[in-house]
């Protein structure tokens, strides 16, 4: 699918020379729920793709209850380590045997708590950086510093602050240029940035075209990236990229089942399928740069 779309700039670099690369459904919130169209366009200068802006969700459904609302996940700290704790595991493994020891670490779009947490025994100190305001009591509870966004950081902390850790949250937000600067603000000189986003070259794209990116692109998700476009965000705000890791984080059942039904069935396990292969699948995809998430690490 090639068509031009030159009615509007790309928000990122400014280029007119936009492609259309998908025109269906989506998902719209909780698994399950569709809109039944919208397009994602990829910028041919910076490589950025994006959904219809008129089809994403707004800045304020993050602030309160409502995204969680509508993707469905549950609204209590407890609802939220219960999805966000088995995840964890990968965020520590992505740059292992990177240390958060006796550093000032930051996490931009923290939720709830899960990640730091994890961290907060080794790391000298901690700033939860969560627009959602119900979960900023227990984050103050636990003894972090608190704030809505990295703009809004005091300054006593800017410029100080080891590691900036973002996982899944540059692909919701407004302009990843304008949200990458903010971060840049907040971290020392050589300090480390470590940036998690769903994978634009994930593997199902290409084996599942006709129905993976149905599921694949989503309301919540703006921006979509592989190395090269995520690398021309990072580099515009002035960061240097050390090193990208990929992460698959479905076994070989979750694909075998997409290439048999067409359709997501969740991370099942399928007779005959083993923790092995599961093994030698996913260091497949992370070797062929084809996993389902991109990690970078990137220095100020």
């Amino acid at each position: 699918m090639v068509d031009k779309f030159n009615s509007v700039d790309c928000d990122i670099c400014k280029s007119q020379d936009l492609s259309l690369i998908y025109d269906g459904p989506i998902r719209d919130g909780a698994f399950g729920s569709i809109l039944d169209r919208s397009q994602v366009h990829k910028c041919n200068n910076c490589g950025v793709s994006r959904i219809n802006e008129m089809d994403c969700f707004e800045r304020k459904n993050y602030e309160s209850s409502l995204y969680r609302e509508e993707m469905g996940q549950g609204l209590s700290v407890a609802d939220f380590y219960r999805n966000a704790d088995p995840i964890q595991i990968h965020h520590l493994e992505a740059f292992w045997p990177f240390s958060f020891r006796n550093k000032v670490v930051a996490d931009v779009g923290c939720g709830a708590g899960s990640f730091v947490d994890h961290v907060a025994g080794v790391a000298s100190e901690i700033i939860a950086i969560e627009p959602t305001e119900m979960y900023h009591e227990s984050l103050l509870e636990r003894g972090y510093k608190v704030f809505s966004y990295a703009d809004e950081v005091e300054d006593e902390f800017k410029g100080n602050v080891d590691v900036i850790v973002c996982f899944q949250v540059i692909e919701h937000v407004e302009n990843p240029v304008e949200f990458l600067k903010d971060i840049y603000q907040v971290l020392k000189k050589g300090g480390k940035l470590i940036l998690a986003t769903p994978n634009h070259n994930d593997i199902l794209m290409k084996l599942l075209p006709e129905s993976f990116p149905s599921f694949f692109y989503r309301r919540a998700h703006r921006w979509y990236f592989d190395e090269s476009s995520l690398s021309y965000c990072i580099e515009k705000v002035g960061f240097t990229v050390i090193d990208f890791r990929h992460k698959h984080t479905f076994g070989l059942s979750n694909t075998l089942a997409w290439l048999k039904n067409q359709k997501p069935q969740g991370d099942i396990r399928l007779p005959g399928i083993d923790g092995s292969a599961d093994m030698f699948w996913k260091t497949y995809t992370e070797v062929s740069k084809q996993a389902d998430t991109l990690f970078v690490m990137a220095e100020k």
